[in-house]
């Protein structure tokens, strides 16, 4: 297949990749654009991807429909190889329904493997921005090598994100998100930009806050460069819950009222993503932890550590706690970590990479106190994991995790409590696109007597970019100066290599 231009403009307040598309409103120019909130694609298969948008001609609308009237709406959607659309190679159309805030999942399918091609949708006489996407390779094929990014933690009003407009001007193959997509809280103190309403509780809030943060067009041109990967962390529910157990909630809520929150919040999360049906809300749950392969690659292991983790202990926040210990908690539940390992037997890629949320290794502040919401309050379950992987011979373990809104690099130990044990994986940790704001700066590791396995730090705003290939693994920490100003440049703090077969990080 041809290789295509990758792209994209703004033109208008719309997001376009590959092609400068203008809104078609000449004779139907009374009818309000509904395409205001973009496109993107994600979970890409051999043969399929799935296609996402929403209608909202009027995005911020306290009802959280977005503007549209109480009816479905029939969406065209088409797939072409060429951003001009002569010639297409997949075309459909779905209801959009007004009980879902007019969220659009289509399944393009019958497409060929490891392939390039854009999308794009019609609806009510008038034509979407166009995004790119592509296809992962056949099981049996390695495939292209793979620029991949992640990225997490992108509160609106902490600053502008930038991050994501150079991330998009990467052209990334693939773009993995962490978490915290969203914010729940209400309008804050920040001079750069605010959230609109109070703290969000019900569906129509998240629906308008999801509505607010997919407005931005930095935003719009990442999820139009590339399909994504994507699962929550807390804050698209409330800030560091656990399971149905801890509520933090301000306002207070009864156990009725948290309930119907979290139902609230994962039904809106499932309406604004990417997500293949499988991934549905069910209730006050959604499945989101799923398998991702890249042909013969890598393998995407994709968890959710919020819904089934025990509660946090000794009361959350950064603690000496002999609880932690306890064989009996676990960050993902016992048949998440079940899954994962069986998974992980398998070996079916190069590498097999686990996308997930909070922090992998072991970090101790110089008193030994550790965060009970990382994994460090939950180390047995990472022990179970990190044998796991050694006693099924995965050769290259690979840990993508987000949160902390800073960047680190780490290797992983066989045991933490003495520096000169196997290393026995890898853990890239990426900062966050906003949250946090500007940053300091600094590029010393906090505490790193008690942690010789912590080898980097970086104290600024940005994403990571990976280069995937059958022999190595290449990680570019990218950051921008300042997210309070508009239009920074991005620049590489620092580079790592990962080589296969050897786990931990070479200079790069």
């Amino acid at each position: 297949m041809t290789r295509l231009s990758r792209r994209i403009f703004v033109l208008g307040g719309l997001v376009t990749a590959g092609v400068a598309v203008t809104p078609r409103q000449g004779a139907r120019a009374a009818v309000p654009y509904p395409f205001k909130l973009g496109v993107a694609s994600g979970d890409p298969a051999p043969d399929s991807v799935v296609l996402w948008t929403r209608l909202a001609p009027s995005p911020l609308n306290a009802d959280g429909q977005g503007g549209m009237a109480n009816a479905d709406v029939t969406v065209e959607w088409q797939v072409s190889t060429t951003d001009r659309f002569t010639s297409l190679v997949a075309s459909g159309s779905v209801e959009a329904r007004y009980a879902d805030a007019h969220a659009v999942h289509a399944i393009a399918g019958g497409l060929a493997a490891d392939a390039d091609y854009y999308y794009r949708f019609r609806a009510q006489g008038q034509i979407s921005p166009v995004g790119r996407t592509r296809t992962a390779p056949a099981p049996s094929s390695f495939g292209r090598d793979l620029v991949m990014a992640f990225a997490s933690c992108a509160h609106y009003e902490a600053g502008y994100y930038t991050a994501y407009r150079r991330m998009a001007e990467d052209n990334p193959g693939l773009i993995l998100h962490l978490g915290d997509y969203i914010y729940e809280g209400g309008v804050g103190t920040s001079t750069v930009r605010q959230h609109v309403g109070a703290e969000i509780v019900s569906l129509a809030d998240y629906r308008r806050r999801y509505a607010l943060y997919k407005s931005d067009p930095d935003l719009q041109a990442a999820h139009a460069a590339a399909p994504w990967l994507v699962v929550p962390d807390d804050h698209e529910v409330e800030n560091n819950y656990a399971s149905m157990v801890r509520n933090d909630s301000s306002p207070t809520l009864t156990a009725a009222q948290w309930t119907a929150r979290r139902t609230a919040a994962y039904r809106a999360y499932y309406e604004n993503m990417p997500l293949r049906p499988a991934s549905a809300a069910n209730g006050n749950s959604i499945p989101l932890y799923r398998r991702v392969r890249w042909g013969q690659l890598a393998t995407f292991h994709m968890l959710d550590t919020r819904q089934f983790r025990d509660d946090q202990a000794c009361g959350d926040g950064w603690k000496v706690c002999a609880d932690a210990d306890l064989a009996s908690r676990s960050l993902t539940g016992a048949t998440q970590e079940a899954w994962l390992l069986d998974g992980l037997a398998q070996r079916y890629g190069t590498w097999d990479i686990l996308g997930q949320q909070v922090f992998f290794a072991q970090q101790l502040d110089a008193n030994g106190a550790a965060s009970m919401d990382a994994w460090d309050g939950y180390r047995a379950s990472r022990s179970r994991i990190q044998n796991g992987w050694q006693q099924r011979g995965v050769r290259n373990p690979l840990v993508l995790t987000g949160d902390v809104h800073r960047s680190w690099a780490n290797n992983l130990k066989a045991d933490y409590t003495s520096p000169s044990s196997a290393t026995i994986g890898t853990e890239l940790v990426c900062t966050s696109i906003s949250s946090t704001g500007n940053g300091s700066g600094s590029t010393t590791v906090p505490n790193a007597a008690p942690n010789p396995h912590l080898k980097f730090y970086s104290d600024r705003r940005g994403y990571v970019r990976t280069t995937i290939s059958r022999s190595q693994v290449r990680a570019d920490f990218r950051a921008v100066n300042t997210v309070t100003e508009h239009g920074a440049a991005a620049s590489t703090v620092r580079s790592f290599v990962i080589l296969d077969g050897q786990p931990g990080l070479q200079a790069g």
